[in-house]
């Protein structure tokens, strides 16, 4: 393998050394310039694999037959060389390394040039990109690649792979707002105050979702190291900033969408459900324009009351609450004439649970509503109809119409019975549920504070 590997250096360079490729040749002359840089940079990749000793692996060494075959295209009068300079590019990525990324992305560019209405160099330049950690510039590249691709079926990964370094970007977005330091990051400035910013700011203003992957995950590895030392790890900001971090990383090493049923989230059924209950206070929040004022208001009483709990629920269209108001569990009813369509749901929770039957229409709701990254888990078929499941609660339908999601969940969580306590917030008023509903509460009512606001059922 040395000896070949030397003689194809030797060939390729005799090759992009011909006198006369800086310019463009006329057919039957002699290689595109471009393919001609193309191969000074392979030259330049094989020169480095011939320092570095013998070759073991075959990887590497499928890269170097893809070379040889693209320096033979090179070589031959009126020969295509730009699907094997394609094929070169995809050999280089795949031999691993920052070294393969970066020859994949040369080779890109020269094919870019080459061809600017070639999907397949587009989306080579996008892997290379991504390889290298420049999500942004991966986004830009992947996006002009599905502008040119006509077969969606085919452009599904490179959507879902778009998807995740978006939710990634974001969660560093988040992140940045979340310390006040976003605006400042973004523009990268740095934190020369005196006062103000801190340590945990200096951490803020070295983060960026511009920046290389692996220079982004230990400037947030940081950022939470200096706010957990700071505040605390019980600050609620902390903990916010600790589950972005977490999501970060996760979008990190896999995509969102492995699954295209479910967005990428965890299947849970009743014993996940039960898990992820155990032992928590759990607190259903009422969307109403006061409870989302009392929320949003700096030093509301009514907001410390929330996120004390350890669970937070919100049902169906939350229209009232903050975009950012922190929501662990989000529960909807498919209602109307199926098969369902609405809006996508986009409002970021841990785990959602989507109620409604049949089951075929069911799924496609699932499938065209979830959004990638909005869930970490989501309730399988299993969950979907608690109320009259004879696994679950078996009840008959009832004569007044369908019931809430507010009630469901209710019913639901009292049957699986592993809260620590379950309390409802906010829900008099325009918020009261219907009689029957009421009824049901009212009989396993715990106590009932001051104010009307809060009822304990547990």
């Amino acid at each position: 393998m040395g000896q070949t590997l030397t003689g194809l250096l030797t060939s390729v360079r005799a090759i992009a050394g011909r006198p006369g490729t800086q310019t463009r040749a006329r057919p039957g002359d002699g290689p595109d310039p471009g393919l001609l840089a193309a191969l000074r940079h392979c030259g330049d990749h094989l020169a480095a694999l011939a320092a570095s000793g013998p070759l073991t692996d075959a990887r590497r060494t499928r890269l170097i037959a893809s070379i040889g075959a693209l320096t033979t295209a090179c070589s031959t009068p009126g020969a295509d060389a730009f699907d094997a300079l394609l094929r070169t590019g995809q050999q280089a990525l795949d031999s691993g390394g920052d070294a393969g990324a970066r020859l994949a992305l040369a080779l890109a560019d020269e094919a870019t040039a080459l061809r600017a209405r070639s999907k397949g160099a587009w989306r080579l330049r996008g892997n290379a990109l991504d390889a290298l950690g420049r999500s942004e510039e991966a986004i830009t590249a992947y996006e002009r690649h599905l502008a040119l691709q006509q077969n969606t079926a085919a452009s599904r990964d490179v959507e879902r792979r778009i998807a995740t370094l978006r939710a990634a970007g974001d969660r560093i977005d988040e992140a940045l707002a979340l310390v006040g330091n976003g605006d400042e990051a973004r523009d990268g400035k740095e934190d020369r105050g005196g006062g103000g910013g801190g340590a945990a700011g200096a951490g803020a203003v070295r983060l960026s979702r511009r920046l290389p992957a692996a220079e982004a995950r230990a400037a947030f590895t940081e950022l939470v190291r200096l706010r957990t030392t700071e505040r605390g790890a019980a600050d609620p900001a902390v903990r916010r900033l600790a589950a972005l971090y977490a999501e970060h990383r996760r979008l990190s090493d896999r995509d969102l969408m492995a699954d295209p049923l479910l967005g990428g989230a965890e299947p849970i059924g009743v014993p996940g459900l039960r898990r992820f209950l155990a032992d928590r206070t759990v607190c259903l929040v009422a969307d109403t324009p006061h409870t989302a004022e009392q929320e949003q208001r700096p030093g509301s009483s009514l907001a410390a009351l929330i996120e004390g709990y350890d669970l937070v629920v919100r049902c169906d269209a939350v229209r009232h609450a903050a975009p950012t108001a922190r929501t662990d569990l989000h529960a909807v009813t498919l209602r109307g004439d199926s098969p369902w369509k609405g809006p996508r749901w986009d409002r970021r929770a841990t785990a959602r649970l989507v109620f409604g039957d049949p089951l075929p229409h069911w799924r496609l709701a699932l499938r065209s509503r979830l959004v990638p990254g909005a869930q970490d888990r989501i309730g399988d078929a299993t969950l979907r109809r608690p109320l009259h499941d004879p696994a679950l609660l078996a009840e008959a339908a009832a004569a007044d119409g369908p019931a809430s999601t507010a009630y469901t969940v209710l019913r639901l969580l009292d049957f699986l019975g592993t809260a620590a306590r379950v309390d409802l917030i906010g829900f008099e008023g325009p918020a009261a549920l219907p009689p029957r509903e009421r009824e049901w509460i009212g009989a396993r009512t715990g106590t009932t504070d001051d104010t009307a606001v809060r009822i304990t059922l547990r």
